[in-house]
């Protein structure tokens, strides 16, 4: 009897572990190791105890000692559940997929210790090695996954050259996206434009923003193109090719992928293969030196920058608001309010290298379209002002974040709401300590949320005046504004994690 409820118990652990950790391995696009590697970093210490107390019922044979094991992996590390804060899993054909792949795997293990041995022992393996099973899957079911999205790839290059439009494609650590939201709106009137949708900036889905979005007549075509690790976006370029391409900011996102900032700075430069224009944020680490190597190689260089008054363009930042200079010159002093420098230059550069007018440059400037949670500002019924930089995950843009929120003069409360931020490797916890300190001299409280970076932030706004208040989740610190902010006062809601971070 004992026996059976071990291999019940376990098999439950693991249909539970399983759901938690496929929603990892989706998370993190299905990279193999990814799922491992997240396991190791979210469990806690007394889960390795109560993994060794069910090796030791193996070891012996006593079936009761391994239901502690599955208690405890049924119940997962604290804060990562099975259900995920902002939406259910999606069970898209691939993580089907990967489900599929992992529970033939996990057959062949019950059924061969059901011979060797019996049955809980093999449930207890699946029980405790469910991540690295998954990860197992991950790595079978890649070759198949290339396979069928190549199809699509093919079918995008088709069109591509049938079209045939200018390609623009633009990289960076981050700003990416409102880049291509900037370059699109200067470029209307004067070019008929299609860009990638959102952040559809992987093979995925910018084939499918080629196939369903590219038509006859287009003009031109804005690609943007993320990257994990090196060779992603050269493997993009093999079949996108782009005429222009531009690198708008260098920075720590995704460090502890890379390993380094050189790293980070080869891999986006990747990018500038084939481009016969290349435009560069030249303020961002290792740029000016890329410049150079552009311009020795025979590639025309837009240079971009928000200092350098020698830049093709500068965007600078002044008391009136960006001031927008073009070769030398003084074109435009625009709205500062949620616009980054850099990006605005980066947008500006790519309109000069595809010869668009500095006078339909400058018409277009003055109303350059918000890029949506990032740096929205809108004043709540409640008559509290709502800073939203949810969709913001490096120091740049939080320090950004920090400037706009400091430009609300208030008597009231000025309240910060984070989970800090991610993936910047070694440097993560610097990062975070930093931001907390910088917060706590100009918001009145700060809101922590989840686990992360709980102990950084906390450090760093110890530091400070700001009264520090901790949540659970995003939700449960959204009550709290809501019952104590009034008319007048300020909240920034900066990053967001994603749900395989608690």
């Amino acid at each position: 009897m004992i026996a059976v409820l071990a291999t019940v118990g376990c098999l439950g652990a693991a249909s539970v572990a399983g759901i938690r950790w496929l929603r990892v391995a989706q998370r993190e696009h299905y990279a193999p190791g990814r799922v491992s590697r997240f396991q190791r970093r979210w469990e806690p210490p007394w889960a390795v105890l109560t993994s060794l107390v069910g090796l030791v019922g193996l070891v012996i044979g006593e079936p009761a000692l391994v239901l502690v094991t599955a208690i405890f992996v049924g119940i997962g590390p604290p804060g990562l559940s099975i259900k995920g804060r902002t939406s259910p899993l999606a069970w898209t054909r691939r993580l089907k997929t990967t489900a599929a792949v992992a529970a033939a795997l996990a057959a062949t293990v019950l059924g061969a210790a059901t011979i060797a041995a019996s049955p809980w022992q093999g449930a207890f393996v699946l029980c405790i090695g469910t991540a690295q099973l998954i990860d197992l899957a991950l790595a079978i079911a890649a070759p198949f996954e290339r396979r069928a999205a190549r199809s699509h790839v093919e079918a995008a290059t088709s069109k591509l050259r049938q079209v045939n439009p200018i390609v623009v494609a633009i990289t960076g650590s981050y700003g990416k996206t409102t880049t291509k939201g900037y370059l699109r709106h200067l470029l209307e009137g004067v070019r008929s434009v299609v860009a990638s949708p959102a952040s559809f900036n992987n093979t995925a889905g910018l084939s499918r923003a080629i196939n369903e979005g590219l038509h006859s007549g287009t003009e031109v075509f804005i690609a943007e193109m993320g990257a994990y690790g090196p060779g992603e976006i050269a493997d993009l370029c093999r079949w996108i090719q782009p005429d222009v391409a531009a690198i708008c900011a260098i920075g720590p996102v995704h460090l502890e992928r890379y390993g380094s900032i050189e790293r980070i700075v080869a891999a986006k430069s990747e990018i500038l293969g084939s481009a016969s224009t290349v435009v560069l944020n030249i303020d961002a680490a290792g740029l000016a030196e890329t410049a150079a190597r552009a311009a020795q190689r025979g590639q025309r260089v837009v240079r971009v920058s928000a200092h350098d008054p020698e830049a093709d363009a500068t965007v600078t930042r002044t008391s009136d608001g960006l001031a927008v200079e073009v070769y030398g010159s003084l074109v435009a002093t625009i709205e500062s309010t949620g616009r980054h420098p850099s990006n605005v230059a980066t947008a500006v550069g790519l309109a000069l290298a595809l010869d668009v007018e500095v006078a339909h440059i400058v018409d277009r400037l003055g109303d350059l379209p918000a890029a949506e949670h990032r740096q929205q500002v809108v004043t709540a019924p409640s008559g509290v002002v709502l800073i939203d930089d949810t969709f913001n995950a490096n120091p740049a843009g939080a320090a950004a974040a920090l400037d706009l929120l400091a430009d609300h003069q208030t008597e009231g409360r000025r309240v910060v709401v984070t989970p800090g931020m991610i993936e910047l490797g070694r440097r993560q916890d610097d990062e975070n300590r930093a931001f907390a300190l910088r917060a706590a001299s100009e918001a009145t409280d700060i809101a922590v949320v989840g686990r992360t970076n709980r102990a950084a932030l906390l450090a760093g706004a110890g530091n400070g005046d700001a009264a520090v208040h901790t949540f659970p989740t995003r939700e449960a610190a959204v009550e709290w504004v809501r019952a104590n902010l009034t008319a007048g006062d300020v909240v920034l809601y900066e990053n967001d994690l994603p749900d395989h971070y608690p």
